[in-house]
């Protein structure tokens, strides 16, 4: 994306703001004309100030410096409010934008992108947010700032002037030689802190692994690695930066030495008594000249913040435009049954050379259960991810009472499903709120039912505020049973006709599982069910069940069928049971 148009629509974001653009550059403008005041005052002062007329004149001067430095201060107080008001105004609505964006991402983006994505909204919109101040707060004063003493130092001594500015051309030279660089620091510091950030995120997550396994070591080398590589990309953006500075300091050195030669001879040959000939026109260019220098180095160290402000923006922009979740639909499903139908369907991942699914074709009627089970990587938490369209068939159709998923529009045809997943999901907020997630004004009875028909209500009522009870980060505060009859308890309360369990119950411990399972006989009730199982023991009183082989649908029956097929399904069962036959689990 070309520059103009990233920064076109970076502060199109700051639109809705431009009042306060232009208080702010007000505020800029009048702090540009005090700085050139002061030389102006010191000029004043040496020619005339020291011929005291009168007492009043003697108090007057000091207090219109004091004056002019309070009034210098005020405006700047004022700009640099308004900028930095501006400024987090821009980068909430970035944030804001970026993760609703987030949202609406494929379910298979954020497989190897959760730390980057986080490296994004955070530090991401922060650069960009530091970019946006820098060039409001200190490109626009200090531009101001140099225009101003610029124009004093023209009406002091035009030649002089003239030999001042030729320092201008030399600093975009070096400014255009670093920029290259300083982009390419700024790609290699987005990365680093991408990895960084991932790393960290893994060892949070991972901590109890982490401890069991002694892997400290391991992940101390990680972090460590990441970090260094982040070090070495802000020294690579250092250098150059760092260089600016001092190359201006010397060429501006070289025209202040000049001036300076060119100024004391003129004096010293008396020519005239305006401009820089006199003492107070002399010293008052040399302060206006030397003032100059601030502003400069500012300006020169806003182009590292520019540059890296427009890696970022690339970045962020990049991240907006990325492809959403593919909803073509526009069929609301309003009425449903609960009919599904996969019509020889397949799908295949990216870059993977064989199918995940191939040529699946089964009819689930409404309230059915459908078990599917298989050996690991035999395609069953596929073929539950193609129902709610985390992802789309690479051929074939899936129809939902009698429609083809993909016509029905994903909120309507997700707003009619519940999951449950073996790694329990939840939020960091009350048992209340995690029932009732997704709901705007939930009824507390019916989160009460919920509760009490998913077995949890027992331990529920026990917690120190019930219902209203935080569970911690992902529910931490909760035992593993604890923590997956809340989630059998939202998908109660939710009350879908469509119901997804992907092996709901492989994690958990005997008296766990009774009260889960019973749990989930309550939630299947009435239901049309895909039950995703690894313990058969779940299975057996199941409408239906089929065994994934490879991708293809290998087997189809009920438990007894499949028994006496002595087929995959009864090999199965013989590793789990001690008789085949009956099904019994020791």
């Amino acid at each position: 994306m070309p520059t103009s148009s990233l920064y076109s629509r970076l502060f199109g974001y700051a639109k809705a703001y431009k009042w306060a653009y232009a208080i702010s550059l007000l505020g800029m403008a009048a702090t540009a004309v005090t700085e050139a005041m002061l030389p102006a005052m010191m000029k004043f002062l040496l020619d005339q100030g020291f011929q005291v007329q009168s007492e009043l004149h003697v108090v007057a001067i000091p207090l219109a410096i004091v004056g002019l430095f309070l009034v210098k201060g005020l405006l700047i107080y004022v700009s640099n409010y308004v900028a930095t008001w501006i400024t987090t105004h821009v980068t909430m609505a970035l944030r804001n934008d970026m993760f609703a964006k987030m949202l609406r991402l494929p379910a298979a983006s954020f497989a190897d992108a959760q730390g980057s994505y986080i490296a994004k909204v955070l530090y991401d919109v922060l650069n960009i947010g530091e970019t946006i101040s820098q060039v409001v707060i200190s490109a626009f004063r200090e531009a101001l700032t140099v225009a101003a003493l610029v124009a004093y130092l023209l009406y002091l001594d035009a030649r002089l002037a003239l030999i001042a500015l030729c320092v201008g051309p030399v600093i975009v030279g070096f400014v255009r030689v670093f920029s290259k660089r300083l982009r390419q620091a700024g790609r290699s510091g987005l990365e680093s802190i991408g990895q960084l950030t991932h790393v960290l995120e893994e060892s949070v997550a991972c901590q109890k692994i982490i401890k069991i396994y002694q892997g400290q070591s391991t992940e101390k080398h990680r972090f460590e690695s990441a970090n260094a590589r982040f070090r070495r990309s802000q020294m690579r953006e250092a250098i150059p930066a760092s260089a600016t500075t001092p190359l201006t300091h010397l060429a501006a050195s070289v025209a202040l030495a000049l001036i300076v030669y060119l100024a004391l001879n003129q004096v010293n040959q008396g020519e005239g008594a305006t401009g820089v000939t006199s003492v107070g026109g002399f010293v008052a260019f040399i302060t206006a000249m030397l003032m100059l220098l601030a502003p400069l180095k500012k300006l020169t160290e806003v182009n590292t913040a520019l540059q890296r402000g427009r890696v970022c923006a690339q970045s962020v922009f990049s991240f907006l435009d990325s492809p959403e979740e593919a909803d073509k639909g526009d069929i609301e499903w309003a009425h449903p049954l609960g009919r599904i139908e996969f019509q020889n369907v397949s799908y295949t991942y990216p870059q993977a050379s064989m199918p995940s699914l191939e040529a699946i074709n089964l009819c689930i009627e409404p309230g059915q259960t459908l078990a599917v089970v298989g050996a690991s990587g035999s395609g069953k938490s596929t073929l539950a991810a193609l129902l709610p369209r985390f992802m789309s068939p690479t051929q074939g159709q899936i129809l939902i009472d009698g429609v083809s998923a993909e016509q029905l529009s994903l909120t309507s045809l997700r707003r009619h499903m519940a999951l449950v997943t073996q790694e329990v999901l939840l939020f960091n907020d009350t048992v209340a709120a995690n029932i009732a997630y997704g709901q705007i004004n939930p009824d507390l009875a019916q989160i009460e039912r919920a509760a009490k028909a998913a077995n949890a209500w027992e331990f529920i009522s026990a917690l120190p505020m019930g219902l209203h009870t935080n569970v911690g980060d992902a529910g931490m505060k909760l035992s593993g049973g604890q923590r997956q009859r809340l989630s059998i308890a939202r998908a109660i309360y939710k009350n879908a006709p469509i119901l997804i369990l992907d092996e709901a119950t492989s994690a958990l411990d005997a008296e766990s599982d009774r009260s889960v399972q019973t749990a989930l006989t309550n939630l299947m009730r009435g239901r049309t069910c895909v039950v995703i199982a690894h313990r058969l023991s779940t299975v057996q009183h199941a409408d239906r069940i089929i065994v994934l082989n490879q991708g293809r649908l290998a087997e189809a029956g009920t438990h007894s069928e499949l028994i006496q097929r002595n087929g995959i399904y009864a090999s199965l069962s013989r590793l789990q049971f001690n008789d085949p036959t009956s099904g019994a689990s020791n």
